[in-house]
């Protein structure tokens, strides 16, 4: 890693780190030269750390106006949640139809990894194969853009600090919604493994749109009834 890289990482890490505390608050406006300023960094790393930003959505580039943090809110949460259905409900049924040992046994083992982290309570290990279980569930299409794609629609929220682990619900309730879809999974059963998917995603969805949702304000209980309704037409 040369040594740009690694202060545009380091900035990077900072900077997020800033905006999911509430150090650098939403709507709030900065400028590359302050910030640079304030790192004690030159501006190209700042530059590309933003860059690297606002491809998570924490930040909006305002031309001569310099960046302004975004907050998070109900619509964010369903336009990703919406997408998530949209690819990895088919991608679970994919994964069923295509299933060999090996990918039985790597979410078996998975499943069963997230049960013993939540039981101690090990959320960033928890959260580690969280990521795993889509990335495995997604790998199984052979589609290398589906699995980047649900990576990163997965990072667009968390990376904002809003996550339902510990919060919404037990760590234990998360791996329990997991379990049906590597059961169908590994059964053949398309069907089945993609209800299990879209009850996890949409449970998931419902959680976080109402943690961020602001005072007085409801959150839809078909938001995702039109999603689901056109992919089991298909």
């Amino acid at each position: 890693m040369t040594e740009r890289s690694t202060a545009t990482e380091r900035v990077f890490a900072l900077l997020r780190e800033r905006i999911v505390s509430g150090e650098l608050p939403a709507g709030s406006q900065h400028s590359v030269y302050r910030l640079a300023e304030q790192l004690e960094v030159s501006r190209t790393p700042v530059r590309e750390a933003v860059l690297r930003l606002a491809d998570l959505g924490l930040v909006s580039v305002e031309r001569n106006r310099g960046i302004r943090i975004r907050g998070v809110g109900q619509a964010d949460v369903r336009e990703v949640f919406e997408l998530r259905l949209l690819l990895e409900v088919p991608a679970a049924a994919i994964a069923a139809r295509r299933a060999d040992a090996g990918l039985r046994a790597d979410l078996a083992a998975n499943v069963e990894a997230t049960r013993r982290h939540a039981a101690a309570d090990r959320e960033p290990e928890f959260s580690r194969v969280d990521r795993d279980f889509h990335h495995l569930v997604a790998s199984a299409s052979g589609n290398s853009r589906l699995v980047a794609e649900v990576g990163r629609l997965r990072d667009s929220i968390q990376a904002r600090g809003v996550s339902t682990f510990g919060r919404s619900r037990p760590l234990a309730d998360v791996a329990a919604e997991h379990a049906p879809v590597a059961v169908a999974i590994a059964d053949g059963d398309a069907t089945a493994a993609a209800r299990a998917m879209a009850d996890h995603l949409e449970h998931t969805g419902t959680l976080l749109m109402r943690q961020v949702a602001g005072p007085g304000e409801d959150v839809d209980p078909d938001w995702a009834t039109g999603v689901r309704t056109a992919l089991e037409r298909e």
